[in-house]
């Protein structure tokens, strides 16, 4: 399983939200400029996270964008699969994936299975108030 640069940037984009954004709407452009990604990239980006509800929007002159619920309310797998799908690191574990005749007695499917579970393990249970706080203590440091 491999996280693409839209789930790294999704995350970053969260995490900056979650940092500047507790009392206003933060533009993109300033996630944009902060973060140093292209904002038509982070566009892409807000608009998934958008559509799974994980931020809402504001438009005119102090619009921009803000957490749905606070930090701690959020998983990093949460983030992830909105913008990734799923986090399987095989087909065949897939939601929804049709079982193949191999399955019972495929070997290397419980490895995969393993590896799946370790994966959902650290992304379900890291928040983004996780990620803030670890943000912090580095900024300090």
């Amino acid at each position: 399983m491999k996280i693409s640069t839209k789930g790294r940037y999704a995350l970053r984009l969260m995490l900056d939200l979650a940092m500047n954004g507790k009392e206003n709407f933060v533009p993109i452009r300033s996630v944009s400029e902060r973060q140093e990604i292209s904002e038509k990239y982070l566009e892409q980006i807000i608009t998934a996270l958008s559509r799974a509800k994980l931020v809402k929007s504001a438009r005119g002159a102090q619009g921009g964008y803000k957490l749905v619920k606070a930090p701690e309310e959020y998983t990093t797998g949460e983030i992830l699969r909105a913008v990734e799908g799923s986090l399987a690191p095989v087909a065949c574990l897939e939601p929804g994936h049709t079982v193949c005749a191999r399955a019972k007695k495929c070997i290397t499917l419980n490895l995969y299975k393993e590896i799946q579970e370790a994966v959902d393990s650290v992304v379900d249970r890291t928040t983004l108030a996780d990620l803030v706080a670890q943000q912090e203590a580095q900024d300090k440091a």
